[in-house]
């Protein structure tokens, strides 16, 4: 044999040797378990098992404790943003990862349209909204009520016992303002029951029948031409429908949450008590009936039995 035979005949015994080495070697193979065919189904076969290096377990188990920790209750912490021109509730909180409802609760803004420039906001580092103690509020009751965990409440909080005082604005970690109250403060609860100029808004104004005397406007008027259609502002149930010697013919709705709407001078009613209503469904026309300088429609909101300026409250 020539020596270029013998050099190639032991590279290639080294070869297979090398391959036999990293096919073999411990934790680099996979077992390989024959399994019955009762336990495997028809025709039985090979159940592979890796043998994973113990090294990875470590990293797996690491990796699940890092996972339970994003998850664990913590205290809750404030930075704070100076409102600049063009921001808005919704674009900050995209911005800094927060629901809307916890920048609106947390820094109780009433109306979000009216945010100011200059005005600094609170953001804090988890989502939440504020509850305001009341007289009778126990911790496990306000945790019910949010269905919150009373343990994430008192970390929150840093609270050591379960006493809170009425008054506290305790912070309830992970809960979320209803979509009405949102609404409220967005300015987007109502539509427009018909499109057209404000001519009175809501408060006082000199009276129009007397220039001498002040009174206080209890809705707002919204100029429109004689028989146009009046749209219900939200989805509810009708209460009342009527005549005044003041609002002319006029239509009471109930809604949910608290709300009611009235609209007077219709020129004629297009729905009956009791009737439920779909939000811009029809339920009567501009008119001028009643104590009236011209067609228009008069729109009041009520709160809990109390007025509100419908402006703040449509879109």
């Amino acid at each position: 044999m020539s020596p270029l035979e013998k050099n190639g005949t032991l590279i290639f015994r080294l070869s297979a040797l090398l391959l036999l080495i990293v096919v073999f070697w411990p934790g680099n193979y996979k077992k390989q378990q024959v399994v019955p065919d009762a336990e495997h189904g028809i025709g039985g076969g090979n159940l592979s098992e890796e043998i994973i290096p113990s090294f990875v377990s470590f990293e797996m188990e690491d990796a699940e404790l890092e996972q339970e920790l994003v998850f664990k209750s913590r205290t809750l912490l404030y930075d704070t943003h100076l409102v600049e021109s063009g921001e808005n509730v919704s674009e900050l909180a995209v911005n800094f990862g927060l629901n809307q409802g916890t920048i609106i609760s947390t820094n109780k803004i009433a109306n979000t349209r009216l945010l100011q420039i200059g005005k600094v906001l609170k953001i804090p580092n988890q989502d939440g909204i504020l509850h305001t103690v009341r007289n009778g509020d126990t911790l496990s009751s306000i945790a019910e009520r949010y269905k919150a965990d009373s343990e994430d409440i008192k970390t929150a909080n840093e609270l050591f016992s379960d006493r809170i005082a009425a008054g506290t604005d305790l912070f309830i970690p992970g809960a979320q303002l209803d979509w009405v109250t949102i609404q409220e403060a967005n300015g987007d609860l109502f539509i427009w029951p018909i499109n057209g100029a404000i001519t009175s808004s809501y408060g006082y104004r000199r009276d129009p029948f007397n220039e001498n005397r002040r009174q206080f406007h209890s809705g707002m008027d919204i100029r429109g031409s004689a028989g146009t259609p009046i749209r219900a502002a939200m989805a509810g149930r009708v209460s009342v429908i009527g005549y005044d010697d003041i609002l002319g013919n006029y239509v009471v709705i109930n809604h949910h949450s608290g709300y009611r709407t009235l609209y007077g001078h219709m020129s004629v009613i297009r729905t009956r008590t009791g009737a439920s209503v779909s939000v811009g469904e029809r339920i009567g026309d501009v008119g001028s009936t009643g104590l009236s300088t011209g067609p228009h429609l008069h729109f009041t909101v009520y709160k809990n039995g109390v007025t509100v300026n419908p402006r703040s409250l449509m879109r």
